[in-house]
């Protein structure tokens, strides 16, 4: 069954108004007809499902038949602040992060990025919230991840440490502490940018809030590390291997979801 977010607006008691490109999209790309029913999603995590009764090229009404909760929402809550990279990489990491399970994405602009001009990102972003929706209704979702204002890497440690939860950020001299390793471990030392484990630990875990930070092309800087230390980021080690930037975010968080039991 085709999926469509819609404004909260849009849906009126037993009544679903659909206008602009999704009713363009049912009546000219689907065709659809009356009595066909479709899944419309106003991001409150529900799921409401509509049989059409008016097609037309310029509106669609439907009445609602069914609601129920989504099931596609992780329980794991990933915040993926991303430093900032070409644009086609960047999309991805927008569509795969998606489908993952990734809550929020944070641009970040970071001392390697290829694009630091803040405004320049800022021209990106209505393409980037398509991308994020039409990913979101295929992977069906029942929210669409946030995306959030571009920010400079200072900037997103101290919102990370504002926020609350457990950060990481993934780095290519980290040797001693695995993302799978923290996470079974149950614990982190007070002041976690000492990457030290503790076996007391939190007072909450495993944690349901995880911010992860990924660099742009070609990393962090050792004074980036240093700053993510200061604001209580963890450095972690992805493995042997190098992975490019586009790739490192997936990595992680298909490795944490994994491990927290919101994969497999």
């Amino acid at each position: 069954m085709h999926r469509f977010f819609v404004p909260p607006s849009w849906v009126r008691g037993t009544e679903v108004t659909i206008t602009g490109l999704q009713a363009h999209q049912i009546t000219r790309v689907l065709r659809m007809q009356p009595g066909d029913a479709v899944i419309v999603l106003d991001n409150s995590g529900w799921e409401i499902e509509v049989r059409l009764v008016t097609v037309e090229p310029a509106v669609v009404k439907g009445e609602v038949l069914h609601r129920r909760l989504a099931s596609g929402e992780p329980r794991t809550k990933i915040s993926l602040y991303q430093g900032v990279l070409k644009s086609n990489r960047f999309e991805l990491v927008l569509q795969k992060g998606t489908e993952l399970g990734v809550v929020q994405f944070v641009p970040i602009i970071a001392d390697r990025c290829v694009v630091s001009d803040l405004d320049a990102v800022e021209r990106k972003s209505q393409r980037w919230e398509w991308i994020i929706q039409e990913a979101a209704e295929q992977c069906r979702r029942g929210r669409k991840p946030a995306l959030h204002p571009a920010v400079l890497f200072p900037q997103a440690c101290e919102q990370a440490r504002h926020s609350g939860g457990l950060s990481l950020i993934p780095w290519e001299e980290e040797r001693a502490v695995s993302v799978r390793d923290l996470l079974r471990s149950g614990a982190v030392a007070p002041g976690a940018g000492s990457a030290e484990l503790s076996p007391s630990g939190p007072a909450r875990w495993p944690p349901f809030t995880i911010h992860l930070f990924v660099g742009p092309e070609g990393g962090f800087t050792v004074e980036e590390i240093t700053i993510a230390r200061r604001y209580g980021l963890v450095p972690v080690t992805l493995g042997r291997r190098i992975l490019r930037a586009e790739t490192a975010g997936l990595v992680a968080t298909t490795a944490i979801l994994y491990e927290l039991g919101d994969l497999g």
